[in-house]
Order: structure tokens, then C-alpha cells, then sequence
């Protein structure tokens, strides 16, 4: 399972998680170390847009929280992948593994950022 922050404007356009520009990173990482995307459950914290693509603010993230918490327990995910600081809020269940990483947006304009993010998800594929 991946978590990331929020919907963009191509997310709350087509209902679907990272189709933007930053799935399109996210896509092309998954590709290189052969993680299939539809293997994948991915979500975010807050379910829709922030006004001017703006980070969730706290009663944001808390009243979509149990969304998140539900969708968890339904997908039953051995690894969650955190994207950002948003999604590291998300509460720890035990039995799960949790991988803290940078939200690809933040990955894809820091050389620091990315490096870290594909280091990490060369570790997921390792694990899956």
C-alpha cells in the first residue's frame, strides 16, 4: 500500500491517485525496480483537494484520518510506503511494516530527496 498526502488537480479530475506529474515520477520508479502499479493499493491521507494545492491542515488530516484507518483494515497491507510528511502521521499498526519516504513531488525537484525515495523503494522491491 502507498500513501501519499492528498489529490492534485489531475487526481480530483480523474478520481484516480497519482496520475499527475508526480505519478508519472512515482510510475517510472515503481517500473525500474519492477514494482507493478497494479499490484498496488495506493491512497492518500486527506481525500480531496486543498484549495491552491496547499499542504492539509491539521483538522483536515484528522477528519480523514479514520477513511484511512478503514481502508487499512480492509486492504490488510503487509508494507505501507508513507510518501511525505502527511502520511507519516498516519497511526502504526503492529504486524505492518512502514516505510517512511519523501512524497514524490519532493522527490523529483531535490537530488537529496530522490536519492533517498529510489534508494527506498529499491529496499520495497526487496522485501516484496
Amino acid at each position: 500500500m502507498l500513501v501519499g498526502q492528498n489529490p492534485g488537480v489531475e487526481e480530483d479530475k480523474t478520481g484516480k491517485p497519482f496520475v499527475g506529474s508526480s505519478g508519472k515520477f512515482l510510475n517510472a520508479v515503481l517500473n525500474k525496480n519492477g514494482i507493478k502499479r497494479r499490484d498496488l493499493f495506493i491512497t492518500s491521507v486527506v481525500k480531496h483537494k486543498t484549495p491552491d494545492n496547499r499542504m492539509p491542515k491539521p483538522d483536515e488530516i484528522k477528519a480523514c484520518m479514520p477513511y484511512l484507518t478503514r481502508q487499512i483494515a480492509a486492504v490488510k497491507p503487509e508494507i505501507i510506503v508513507l510518501m511525505g510528511t502527511v502520511a507519516w502521521q498516519v497511526p502504526r499498526d503492529k504486524g505492518v511494516m512502514y516505510i517512511e519516504t519523501y512524497h514524490p513531488s519532493a522527490a523529483m525537484r531535490f537530488p537529496k530527496m530522490r536519492k533517498k525515495f529510489e534508494e527506498d523503494f529499491s529496499s520495497l522491491k526487496e522485501r516484496l
